[in-house]
């Protein structure tokens, strides 16, 4: 028999069950602060995350590998995520690194290579790294996975392996109930987002920008040599650009300031994109966190991060600050803040659901969260009929 999920009827589905893996997983409740049920367009009762644990004691990573596997050959757990959003995974045997990236590797979706990266992550195991090693009293707002360029992965992968005692929760939120609500509160914001999406600036020097942000290098440069010339080393950084395939909506310009020297790469991108199978627009951003990064460093809190993308309408105007305020106040309302537990997996379907990281207490190797990014069968669909309005997968290289 087929491994198989039922579609839910209530806020608990049926058991998933992986028959020739002899392990089933079942539903379970969180606390009201960590999981909720999504507004408009989800379906009624949809919960998120949903929680999975096995029902019985696992200790054979193998054996969960092996239910995963069943589980997706026709697809359930992807179509989970479609509706939920995020998954999350407990009581699991997943130690390390390298048991996490097997996990994560048997839903069987397509490694994700991040080309135009703006924070480090050192890989540890194959596709895994660090989510992000930004001081630990930064709060990263809610956002998308790089939405400031036109290469995002489809899915998320975050497992803990240490969770703080205070904080460090990691916030959950759907971007087709933000769509909805911004529509329904800001529809003037939407309609212009739709007419012009937006002019997204990533400056890439030399050196980092800040702690646990990436440098040029790290960046676009996995053909540059120690012994290149600069002419040669622009070249082979202008060929990974390039593999972005979107032509007159990526430009660059190199510069040399004050900070040193670097790229400024400008690419024109929809925010408002639709969801394979279902169609429904998603608002898929980083614009609440922008805003947010921004008031911060201006206010000189000591607590924001540098934006090294800075975000326009797509003729280059400003974006009222009264429409990025509102958006970041609804996407405060519709989130939930996962509370880590050593070994938790979160998943998320990256094009309907955001994620970020508050700060915490005690030291910062008190948190760590390891990260693995994926590609899907397709990337989400136009919002509108600009050029410019559909993203395509980078080109091999």
């Amino acid at each position: 028999m087929a491994a198989s999920i039922a579609p839910p009827q209530s806020s608990h589905p049926e058991i998933a069950e992986a028959a020739d893996s002899a392990i089933t997983f079942e539903p379970f409740d969180l606390p009201s602060s960590n999981q909720r049920l999504l507004g408009h367009p989800h379906p009624p009762n949809t919960q998120s995350p949903l929680a999975l644990r096995p029902s019985q004691d696992v200790t054979s990573l193998d054996g969960v590998v092996s239910a995963i596997e069943s589980l997706q050959r026709d697809k359930t757990l992807t179509n989970l995520l479609a509706r939920h959003g995020t998954i999350l995974f407990r009581n699991l045997p997943i130690h390390d690194a390298a048991d996490f990236s097997k996990f994560a590797h048997a839903f069987g979706y397509k490694p994700h290579e991040i080309i135009g990266i703006v924070v480090d992550r050192p890989l540890l195991a194959p596709n895994v790294a660090p989510a992000n090693e930004a001081p630990k009293q930064v709060r990263i707002y809610s956002h998308n996975e790089s939405p400031q360029v036109p290469h995002a992965p489809e899915y998320i992968f975050f497992y803990s392996h240490k969770a703080p005692e205070k904080g460090g929760e990691t916030p959950i939120s759907s971007s087709l109930e933000l769509f909805h609500r911004a529509q329904a509160e800001i529809p003037e914001f939407i309609d212009l987002l739709a007419e012009k999406g937006i002019l997204s600036k990533v400056t890439y020097y030399v050196e980092s920008q800040y702690v646990g942000g990436s440098t040029l290098k790290q960046a676009f440069g996995k053909e540059v040599q120690d012994g290149d010339d600069e002419d040669t080393r622009r070249e082979k950084i202008e060929a990974q650009i390039a593999r972005y395939g979107r032509g007159e909506h990526t430009t660059w310009e190199w510069i040399e300031d004050e900070t040193g020297k670097g790229l400024v790469l400008t690419h024109r991108l929809p925010v408002i994109r639709t969801q394979a199978g279902t169609n429904l627009p998603t608002l898929f951003t980083g614009l609440a966190a922008y805003y947010k990064n921004t008031l911060e460093v201006r206010n000189d809190t000591g607590a924001g991060r540098k934006n090294a993308a800075h975000q326009y309408f797509g003729d280059g105007t400003p974006i009222p600050q009264k429409y990025l305020a509102r958006l970041a106040q609804i996407t405060d309302e519709i989130k939930v803040l996962h509370k880590w537990q050593q070994g938790d997996v979160l998943v998320y379907d990256n094009v309907i659901a955001q994620h970020g990281r508050e700060p915490w207490e005690g030291e910062q190797s008190d948190r760590i969260i390891l990260a693995s990014l994926f590609d899907g069968e397709s990337v989400p669909g136009p919002y509108g009929f600009g050029s410019w309005a559909q993203v395509v997968h980078a080109l091999e290289g």
